[in-house]
C-alpha cells in the first residue's frame, strides 16, 4: 500500500469508519499504524459450559474421543498471548460438574487451573450451585480472578460479597467493562442448594448495567458473559431475544445451551447498531476468540472471529 504518512494515515481510519466500523478485514490494516499506537487490537478469548473437562475425552467417547480439554485451551490461549499481549481471557459459567475431578475437588481445582492460566473474569452457571451455595464461596478461594453477576441477589445468602455486579478494565488503552447474567436457578437447581438468592430480571439488569458501563464508567468496548443461553423454540429470554433489547452492550459470549458457532451472530441493538453474540460450545472442545481493533478515541474499527475446535 506504500508508506503511510499522517495526512493518509488519518485517511484510512475515517475511511474504515464509513465501511462499517467493524465490517473490516484486520489484515487490511496496516502495521504502521498499531506500531504508532494510532490503533490498538484487542483479542478476546472466551469459553463457556467447561464442566471440569481438564483433559481431552477418553478414546472410548462415540462423539468426541480425544478430543478437547483445557490443557488443549491453556496451550491455545498461551500462543496467543504471545502474538498479543492485549488478550482477554473470560468464561460464561457451568465449570463446576461433568467429570470425576468434580466428585473428589469440587470446585476448587478448576479454579486453581483457570486461575493460572491467566482468566480475568467469569460467571455464574446453574450448576455452580450443584453442591450449594457453601461449596461455591469455598471454591472461590483458590480463584484469583472475579465472578461477575448482576442478576443474582446473593444478600441474603452465604454469598454476600463474593461475586462482582460488574468489573471494569484496561486492555492497551480500551476500558472494557464487563457484566453478567444468569439463568433462573428454580426448576435447574435443588431449593436448598441457592435458599434465598433473588432471581432479577435479566433484561431490565442487563440495560441497567450497559448504561452505568457506558455513560456512567466510559467503558470503549461493554461485555455480557451470559449463562442464559443462545436460543430457545419457547417463550423465553435468551442471548438471542435480549441482544436486540440492549442499546451498549457490544457482545453477549454466552453459555449454557452448549451452541457451536462457526461465527458470531451479528444483530442490531435497539438503536440498530451492531451487537455481536458468540458462543463456544461446551466441554473444552472449542473456545471462541475475538480480535477487535480500536482507534486512539476508544471507537472501534474492525473485527474478526474464529471458532477454534480442540
Amino acid at each position: 500500500m506504500g508508506e503511510f504518512t499522517m495526512s493518509n494515515r488519518r485517511d484510512f481510519i475515517k475511511h474504515s469508519v464509513l465501511l462499517g466500523g467493524g465490517a473490516l478485514t484486520l489484515g487490511l490494516f496496516p502495521n504502521e499504524l498499531f506500531a504508532s499506537g494510532e490503533l490498538v487490537k484487542l483479542t478476546i478469548v472466551h469459553t463457556n459450559d467447561i464442566h471440569y473437562h481438564l483433559e481431552p475425552f477418553p478414546e472410548t467417547d462415540a462423539e468426541y474421543a480425544g478430543r478437547g480439554g483445557l490443557e488443549r485451551i491453556a496451550s491455545l490461549v498461551s500462543r496467543y498471548r504471545k502474538e498479543n499481549t492485549n488478550l482477554l481471557l473470560v468464561d460464561s459459567g457451568d465449570m463446576f460438574q461433568g467429570t470425576p475431578y468434580f466428585n473428589y475437588f469440587k470446585g476448587d481445582l478448576i479454579l486453581r487451573i483457570m486461575s493460572k492460566m491467566g482468566y480475568e473474569a467469569g460467571t455464574l452457571g446453574n450448576h455452580e450451585f450443584d453442591n450449594g451455595m457453601g461449596d461455591i464461596v469455598s471454591a472461590l478461594n483458590y480463584a484469583a480472578f472475579p465472578i461477575v453477576n448482576s442478576n443474582y441477589d446473593f444478600s441474603d445468602t452465604v454469598m454476600a460479597g463474593h461475586t462482582k455486579s460488574h468489573l471494569i478494565l484496561k486492555k492497551g488503552g480500551v476500558k472494557v467493562g464487563i457484566y453478567g447474567l444468569g439463568i433462573e436457578l428454580f426448576g435447574l437447581v435443588t431449593k436448598q442448594n441457592y435458599g434465598s438468592t433473588h432471581y432479577l430480571n435479566p433484561v431490565e439488569t442487563a440495560l441497567k448495567m450497559e448504561q452505568m458501563l457506558k455513560k456512567e464508567h466510559n467503558c470503549d468496548l461493554v461485555i455480557c458473559l451470559s449463562h442464559l443461553g443462545f436460543s430457545y423454540k419457547e417463550n423465553k429470554i435468551s442471548d438471542k431475544t435480549l441482544a436486540p433489547q440492549t442499546k451498549y452492550t457490544d457482545l453477549i459470549l454466552g453459555g449454557h445451551t452448549h451452541t457451536f458457532l462457526d461465527k458470531p451472530l451479528l444483530l442490531k441493538n435497539a438503536e440498530g447498531k451492531p451487537i455481536l453474540v458468540n458462543q463456544a460450545g461446551w466441554g473444552a472442545l472449542a473456545a471462541g476468540k475475538l480480535d477487535l481493533v480500536f482507534d486512539r478515541r476508544g471507537h472501534m474499527k474492525g473485527r474478526s472471529a474464529e471458532l477454534n475446535i480442540l
